[in-house]
């Protein structure tokens, strides 16, 4: 290590060293555990950890009991959800269709598009959501483009299986 490294970083001495300086460790950064939840969500996890963090700092947390609808099929959706803690059931045309946990989003079409609903969701648990709306989404889209890039990719990536799993006539 010359001593240019030396001058331009935090050091310590140590004791009875006889003036040996050494490099301080810088302390570990707190990971925020919104961050940490959303960058497990499929379609930011390919964001940067910056993005993540405007992402986060626009979703509204929110707590919701057990058996409270959190959209309904046919509504006109304005936001998508990310489950922080909790389970939720999908119902499609009133047929249990999926179960959610922890690190899964749903309602994210509505980001880009208001338009009806396609399942109902309602929550199997107490949950604990960030919730995204379409407004503070499309601010974000248009100051970070590349999260609407990123987005996308996820949303194709969701169609391509959808349509792989649906039985060909």
């Amino acid at each position: 290590m010359s001593e240019e490294d030396v001058v331009d970083r935090p050091v310590r001495r140590i004791p009875g060293g006889a003036g040996i300086l050494l490099p301080m460790r810088r302390p570990a950064r707190r990971r925020d555990p919104k961050v940490e939840r959303i960058s497990q969500v499929q379609l930011f996890s390919a964001c940067s950890k910056r993005d993540l963090s405007r992402i986060a700092v626009l979703a509204e947390e929110i707590e919701v009991p057990s058996g409270r609808v959190l959209m309904r099929q046919g509504d006109i959706g304005r936001e998508a959800f990310v489950i922080a803690d909790g389970r939720a059931k999908v119902t499609i045309r009133g047929k249990s269709s999926a179960e959610l946990g922890p690190g899964e989003c749903f309602g994210e079409m509505a980001l880009l598009h208001s338009a009806p609903r396609s399942a109902t969701v309602t929550a199997e648990s107490d949950m604990r959501l960030f919730v995204l709306g379409s407004r503070q989404f499309a601010a974000l889209i248009e100051s970070v483009p590349g999260v609407g890039r990123q987005v996308l990719a996820a949303l194709a990536e969701r169609v391509r299986k959808a349509e792989r799993a649906q039985p060909h006539h």
